[in-house]
């Protein structure tokens, strides 16, 4: 099978591997998109912590594909089932896990950091991703390329929970990448009254209209703070989220709030730094200031239920499909900001998408993947 490998920072090399071995208590799947993601950028870019040097991975934990092999100790899969992955997979017993919380993990493993993940023809999905939930069947309607969002997307609805968007609110999203739309989408479908989208790049930003966006500022063109006095009658605005990485646009948002705001800072730094932010402010107004990062199996579970459902086409923000063998041309798109979101799409050997479950090609799959069953542990 063909995968693209990350061999250290800058390097990444699209190369032959056998099809991964799985054990009794594993599957395999055939992955049929994966989408890149900025922490896939990042790595390529500097490396991970979870990566030693010298070790080689495969990247990608946005993925969707269906099970081509199944052990002989695992119940609930089948050959030709549609699943999707979540790729941080928790300790099981510390005390966020015990929560719930596998996102917050200190001793997690992540497909695409720790586990090889989606950029690659075949997946193993080890026994401890299995056992602790992290597979999940598609729904009949959703594709696998919209299917690859669902992450991204999730992580998107848990900053969003956390501030209690609701009917009433004015909400301002400031980054109008993919994450921007993601939220722009689940503003509107809580019902805010009022969605305004900040950014610096004016194509970006003409988009969000597509995803429902009310009102557009073009931070270049126009004074961010003067537009929000503008639209909310000098009030500011009940909710914001800064999907930008920017510690000045951090400082801003606190003062863009009306009395009882709630603000989540969606984007991190990447490396720490310090942020001027005006807490006398955050005492006098009531403020609500709050941090998410990843997303849970069960904030993946409701995300994957309103895709699935038809509440929300994710499919839209596929801007660009990319073989697995320009893998460095998709990276280069996403870092590019031309789009929205960049997939890697596997199509079958004869160029379709299968979906039938027992396609003769899974069959042979699996004949081929059980006789290697323990090479790749």
């Amino acid at each position: 099978m063909r995968a693209a490998v990350f061999h250290r920072p800058g390097v990444m090399v699209v190369e032959d591997r056998p099809v991964p071995g799985f054990g009794d208590d594993e599957i395999l799947v055939r992955v049929r998109a994966a989408s890149v993601c900025g922490t896939d950028l990042r790595i390529s870019r500097h490396g991970h912590f979870k990566i030693p040097a010298g070790a080689r991975r495969v990247q990608g934990h946005e993925f969707a594909g269906d099970v081509a092999g199944v052990g002989a100790q695992v119940a609930g899969f089948a050959v030709g089932d549609r699943i999707s992955v979540t790729p941080n997979v928790g300790c099981g017993h510390c005390r966020f896990c015990r929560q719930g919380l596998n996102n917050m993990c200190p001793d997690y493993e992540a497909f695409g950091i720790s586990i090889d993940g989606g950029f690659q023809e075949y997946v193993r999905i080890p026994a401890i991703a299995l056992q602790r939930g992290n597979v999940f069947h598609l729904p009949a309607d959703l594709d696998h390329t919209a299917a690859a969002m669902v992450e991204p997307f999730s992580c998107c609805l848990r900053g969003q929970e956390a501030l209690q968007v609701g009917y009433q609110d004015t909400v301002l999203i400031i980054g109008a990448g993919p994450i921007g739309a993601f939220n722009v989408m689940l503003a509107k479908l809580a019902g805010a009254r009022l969605v305004m989208v900040a950014n610096r790049s004016r194509p970006r930003l003409d988009r969000m209209v597509d995803f429902g966006a009310d009102v557009l500022i073009h931070t270049v063109e126009q004074d961010l703070e003067q537009e929000v006095s503008a639209r909310t009658g000098g009030r500011g605005v009940d909710v914001i989220l800064t999907c930008a990485s920017d510690p000045s646009v951090q400082a801003l948002s606190v003062q863009l709030l009306a009395t009882h705001g709630r603000l989540n800072f969606f984007a991190g730094l990447g490396v720490a730094e310090p942020v001027g932010i005006d807490t006398n402010r955050v005492h006098y107004r009531g403020l609500t200031l709050t941090g998410t990062t990843g997303s849970s199996n069960s904030d993946y579970a409701k995300a994957l239920g309103l895709a699935g459902g038809g509440r929300v086409d994710l499919g839209r923000l596929v801007t660009a499909s990319f073989e697995l063998e320009d893998i460095n041309d998709a990276f280069a798109y996403a870092a590019s900001g031309a789009g929205m979101k960049a997939v890697i799409s596997f199509p079958d050997d004869d160029g379709h998408d299968r979906r039938a479950a027992g396609s003769d090609r899974a069959r042979t799959v699996t004949a081929v993947a059980t006789t290697t069953s323990g090479a790749v542990r």
